[in-house]
């Protein structure tokens, strides 16, 4: 049953890295009525995490990082998506975000999972 729930906290860490896609994406989009700054960074700011996390943050990231580095890392990154749909006016779910990446850090932690 455990390794079940460990699977489940894996495939919402996975989840989360989505949901900072799209957070990003979406505050792009709403940040000024003119197309020119929508495309940059509707398109621009999920392609710029996208980069970040490829070299630092994935499982087959260039430059892993580990350690202090690593909690740094997710620390930016999540907390650039929660911001993210703060700043989209998504309170709520910024806020649900964040509860959500807590847990999952915390139980990765516990479960050696990092």
């Amino acid at each position: 049953m455990l390794s079940v729930v460990k699977g489940a906290n894996l495939a919402l860490m996975f989840f989360l890295e989505l949901g900072v896609y799209l957070a990003v994406g979406y505050w792009g989009f709403t940040v000024s009525p003119n197309w020119a700054v929508k495309l940059l960074l509707g398109v621009g700011g999920p392609v710029l995490f996208g980069v970040v996390w490829g070299v630092f943050g994935s499982p087959k990231a260039s430059v892993p990082l580990r350690g202090l580095g690593r909690v740094v890392l997710e620390v930016l990154w999540f907390g650039g998506g929660v911001a993210a749909a703060a700043a989209a006016g998504l309170s709520t779910t910024s806020a649900v975000f964040a509860a959500l990446f807590v847990l999952n850090a915390v139980l990765r932690i516990v479960w050696n999972q990092v």
